[in-house]
This record gives C-alpha cells, sequence and structure tokens, in this order.
C-alpha cells in the first residue's frame, strides 16, 4: 500500500477539519495520510488537535536538527502522540544525532518511523552553492543517504528525481517524495517537481501534495489526482 499524504499547511483547526473531512475518499491501491508541519504544530492548538485526532497514518513533519542530546530530548517531549506515524529529521544533523533520535524513538515510541530529509525540493543546483556546498544535489543527496542507512532510519524524504539511484542502495527503506505537481500546475516555491505517477514509477513508497489538494474543492481536486495516477 502506497502512501499519498496531503500537507495540512495552514494554523487553522478549523480547515484541518475540512481537510480531513472532505478527503476520506478510497483510492485503490493507495492510503491516504496527513502530513503536519511546523505551521500547524506551532499554532495555539495544534499540537492538542494532532493529541485527539482520530485520523490515521499521521505524519509530524517538524525536522529535527539540533545537537543530539536536545534531539533526543524533542522526541521524548512527543511521547504522548502514540498515534502519529511518522517524524522527520534532517540528516544534515550528522549520524550521532540520527542514531540518538532512532535510539529515542525505540524508547518511547516503538511505531514511530523517522524519516531522514535530504536536501529540501525548495533547493536548485545554484542555490545550494549559496550557503556553502561544493558538491551537486545528487551528490550531497547520495552521501546524507549512506548516513541514513548507517543509522538505520526507517525512511528517505528527497526530491522525485533523486528517487532512481536512492532506491539502488535503500530497497528496504521507504521513498518520501515532495515536490509533487498535477500536470499544468506552477511550482510555486518548489525547484525539483514530478507528478504524482512518474513519482511512483520511479519508485516512491510515498508522495505528498498540499496547495495541489487543498486549494479550492478538494473533493474535486482528489478526483484530479485519481484521474491523473491511471
Amino acid at each position: 500500500m502506497r502512501n499519498i499524504f496531503i500537507a495540512c499547511d495552514t494554523s487553522s483547526v478549523q480547515k484541518v477539519k475540512k481537510i480531513i473531512k472532505q478527503s476520506q475518499i478510497k483510492i485503490n491501491g493507495y492510503k491516504i495520510g496527513y502530513k503536519f508541519g511546523l505551521e500547524f504544530f506551532y499554532s495555539k492548538n495544534g499540537r492538542k488537535f494532532i493529541e485527539n485526532s482520530k485520523a490515521t497514518n499521521i505524519w509530524l513533519d517538524v525536522k529535527v536538527f539540533d545537537i543530539p542530546n536536545t534531539s533526543f530530548a524533542s522526541i521524548k517531549s512527543l511521547r504522548d502522540l502514540k498515534h502519529v506515524s511518522y517524524i522527520t529529521v534532517h540528516i544534515s544533523g550528522g549520524l550521532e544525532m540520527l542514531r540518538t533520535v532512532k535510539k529515542a524513538a525505540k524508547k518511547y515510541n516503538k511505531k514511530l518511523k523517522i524519516l531522514g530529509v535530504t536536501v529540501l525540493t525548495s533547493f536548485s543546483n545554484s542555490t545550494i552553492k549559496k550557503v556553502g556546498h561544493t558538491k551537486s544535489i545528487k551528490d550531497l543527496v547520495k552521501k546524507q543517504v549512506a548516513l541514513a542507512k548507517a543509522a538505520k532510519l526507517n525512511g528517505i524524504v528527497c526530491s522525485a528525481h533523486e528517487i532512481k539511484f536512492i532506491k539502488k542502495n535503500c530497497k528496504d527503506m521507504e521513498i518520501v517524495t515532495p515536490g509533487i505537481r498535477l500536470k499544468g500546475e506552477k511550482k510555486n516555491d518548489q525547484k525539483r517537481v514530478m507528478s504524482p505517477k512518474e513519482a511512483f514509477k520511479n519508485g516512491a513508497t510515498s508522495i505528498v501534495m498540499g496547495r495541489s489538494l487543498i486549494k479550492g474543492n478538494i473533493k474535486n481536486n482528489i478526483q484530479k489526482l485519481i484521474s491523473s495516477l491511471n
């Protein structure tokens, strides 16, 4: 079963309730999930909603990135959110941090899967050089994936453009791809994008879609997605 995560990019609990209610549509071979990022989690009632939500397949996209001790403590502080299935960490935090996060998850929530974030899909080769990297995105992602594998993370978050070479080395890991757009849609702040069908064809186990699904009529947007997958 492959996942289609809907990015609930809002600070409004009412809007999230609407997203969940209107996205209860069965898609053969796929499972709908919900990704909650910093915008919602940091909002006044965001964490409380996630704690009490009856929604399944929840991904907490907080991208943990700190010294090992603080990273361990951050996972510990989420130990009450037992129904959260996934959480993200920045692979750039290093091997020790990744292993520490994995250790914390094993101690406080054995069901929690750790996803390592590689290079954000808003970056291009030119923009990544501006922050000091001398390697190409492809070479940098290869090194990051090796770290994630060494730390025994459950999966990788990457652009769909990197799936093929990641798949060769991470056959047992989940590959989650943001930056997914339906045909004819604007890229907005994303640089490395791909269609849902192409991403799954390349080997993604999950895709993430936000504006494409939650802007406008959600049910109609999901029907467009289903058509694009056929």
